[in-house]
């Protein structure tokens, strides 16, 4: 099953701590030759301060060998680093955690700033103290206690750079600590420094971060907040909600396209509990075939075949097919093998209902096999179906009849006069024939008029130029976000 295992294009987004869950994952599940494994999480950890655990590879992947000397150094080092910045830290601490302080900090941190300057003489240096060892705890794997200094960093800190650098760590925290709630709290809090885009080096207000510094940072928050997502209550809605929002679908595009797996699973899984859903996630589906479709050059793996097979290719017996795979791929993937059976049990539905769209004279042993499904499971699964107001067969129950001789459901859907279709078609096309008039016009306007006097000023052509290039760039994208959304 190696051949569907996403690892290698996902660990490049992680850090190197969000690694380990994978590679143990693999481990257990023997996806690949053990001693691969245990050779790829010694090399991740060699660059940690996970001494013992370092020395516990070291032993499986160097049997009989002696640990080498620099072990007992690099031990020795990582305590003594770690008494000096919890002294540094603890001064800071004690002064936050004095009920008298609590109650002077206001809202404003500069005036925090100087209130612990004046009072405390607390410098900004020292509550730097709080990141470095909140971090340094971060490297031994001591995940609770750097959020815990990182949240108290955050809270005094006015450091563009070191604050997004503390959100990331405390997101990869919880996340590693387990605490779900929290960890979505954070990654919510990620997501909009990301999206507000302010650059982190300047202290300069109104510097915008680079794009491609803003791709990067979205193709990584993406990977990351898998874990949130496929282990959060709330976590599927969450991720459909903000993976098919544009910038991040174009980042999906742009920079990831097998986050569509994901993607898919998701809209596959919600499709149930989408009544009371915004209009996203209730359209979700629609979206991600169409997104499928476009990206199938680039990705495609049994999950978004399974969906291409049942809503572009209408081919149900290649959906079987991918759908045997699907769960294969599934129970060896670390993050929706939790889900198995509700991504089963959601593909049925999604089979029958496209199937009963089709056919007037439903077999059920037909029905049955193509949901992998014995005739007795069958039968009982679709008359459920038909009783589930959620289902596209419960408007079909007034007028479905089952006859159990033939073993065949019909149903009479008055279909829809082929004129009132062409008048929907119409329309939808002259509002669209509308739009694109619209957006022509504006870029006609928008182009500088030509300079008078022979003022060839650098505005008028330095803006001019820059407006071309700027559409020239932004097009491929800009194109690819309207199919997705269309």
């Amino acid at each position: 099953m190696a051949e569907y295992d996403l690892t290698t294009k996902l660990i490049p987004y992680l850090d190197r701590h969000l690694a380990f869950p994978l590679l143990s994952f693999l481990h257990e599940n023997e996806i690949y030759p053990a001693e691969e494994l245990i050779q790829a999480q010694y090399d991740l950890a060699k660059e940690t301060n996970m001494v013992d655990y370092y020395a516990g590879l070291h032993e499986q992947v160097y049997p009989g060998k002696e640990i080498p000397a620099e072990f007992g150094q690099k031990r020795q080092q990582a305590m003594e680093t770690n008494e000096r910045l919890e002294g540094e830290a603890q001064a800071v601490l004690a002064v936050i955690e004095n009920p008298d302080v609590v109650q002077a900090l206001r809202q404003d941190k500069l005036q925090n700033l100087t209130y612990l300057k004046d009072n405390y003489n607390v410098t900004v240096d020292q509550i730097t103290a709080l990141y470095n060892f909140g971090q340094f705890q971060y490297t031994y794997g001591n995940y609770t206690g750097a959020a815990d200094y990182l949240y108290h960093f955050r809270i005094l800190s006015t450091s563009n750079a070191l604050l997004l650098s503390s959100q990331w760590g405390k997101t990869a925290s919880d996340i590693l600590s387990g605490k779900w709630d929290t960890a979505l709290e954070e990654l919510n809090k990620l997501k909009e420094i990301i999206d507000a885009g302010v650059a982190t080096t300047s202290t300069t207000p109104g510097v915008n971060m680079p794009a491609l510094t803003q791709l990067q940072s979205r193709t990584w928050f993406m990977h990351w907040s898998l874990f949130v997502y496929f282990n959060h209550v709330e976590g599927r809605t969450a991720l459909l909600e903000t993976f098919l929002a544009p910038t991040y679908l174009n980042t999906i595009q742009t920079s990831c396209p097998w986050l569509l797996r994901y993607l898919a699973a998701a809209a596959i899984i919600s499709r149930k509990g989408t009544g009371t859903a915004s209009r996203t996630v209730r359209t979700s589906l629609q979206t991600v075939v169409k997104l499928i479709q476009t990206e199938a050059y680039q990705y495609s793996d049994p999950i978004t075949d399974f969906l291409r097979d049942v809503y572009v290719e209408f081919d149900f017996d290649q959906a079987q097919v991918s759908l045997k795979e699907a769960e294969k791929l599934i129970q060896n993937d670390f993050f929706l093998e939790g889900f198995k059976e509700e991504f089963l049990e959601n593909a049925r539905f999604v089979v029958s209902e496209a199937y009963c769209r089709i056919h007037q004279r439903i077999d059920i042993a037909d029905l049955s096999s193509r949901l992998n499904l014995s005739q007795k499971e069958g039968e009982k699964w679709i008359v459920n179906l038909i009783r589930d107001p959620s289902s596209a067969l419960f408007s079909l129950s007034a007028d479905a009849k089952i006859d159990l001789e033939q073993n065949v459901i019909s149903t009479n859907k008055g279909s829809l006069p082929v004129y009132q279709s062409v008048i929907e078609k119409t329309r939808g096309l002259a509002f669209r024939t509308q739009v694109l008039g619209a957006a022509m016009a504006k870029r006609g306007s928008g182009l500088p008029d030509q300079p008078e006097n022979g003022e060839e000023g650098q505005q008028g052509g330095g803006g001019h130029h820059h407006h071309h290039h700027h559409n020239r760039r932004g097009q491929p994208n800009a194109n690819k976000t309207v199919i997705a959304e269309a």
